[in-house]
């Protein structure tokens, strides 16, 4: 899915959503150069995967935390993880690095790609990019999380402990 067809989505499901249209940013460090209206709101988006490429994972965080992959897994029960290539990422995704966002999840046809959103975000909005890193589309994370489900793929509430 482009931007355009998930603006689409999100009106055909009624949620209420704000864009940011901005420079492209492809880290954490580059939106801090880019006007936000709810910085503290931005997320983090890690696309990782076991040792043996069998099973994919994202983990979504608030933008200023810090992950330590080693930590996460043995707290998730999951084997050793590490960050997926880019040819992963483009070929389950179909996101370039510097793009990864939840909405790539929407692009995963074999919804094999779990999903682990920090419990910071609470019922807050979380501002994510719509498979486009120039922009960046505000919502209530409950909503984000909703359509991910409806997708197809498994959503899990994690609490992250800053490292």
């Amino acid at each position: 899915m482009n931007k355009e067809e998930i603006y689409e989505l999100l009106e055909s499901y009624g949620i209420k959503y704000e864009v940011t249209e901005h420079e492209a940013v492809f880290n954490m460090e580059e939106t801090k150069e880019v006007n936000l209206p709810y910085p503290d709101c931005m997320a983090k988006n890690l696309f990782v995967r076991d040792n043996r490429k069998r099973n994919y994972y994202m983990i979504t965080v608030r933008g200023d935390k810090r992950v330590n992959l080693k930590d996460f897994a043995h707290k998730q029960n999951l084997k050793a993880l590490q960050f997926a290539s880019a040819a992963d990422l483009m070929k389950i995704l179909k996101l370039d690095p510097g793009s990864v966002t939840p909405f790539g999840l929407l692009n995963d046809t074999e919804g094999k790609v779990i999903l682990f959103v920090d419990e910071a975000f609470g019922a807050d909005l979380i501002g994510v990019h719509p498979n486009d890193n120039t922009v960046t589309i505000w919502l209530k994370t409950a909503e984000l999380t909703a359509i991910i489900k409806r997708h197809g793929n498994d959503v899990i509430s994690v609490k992250i402990q800053e490292n």
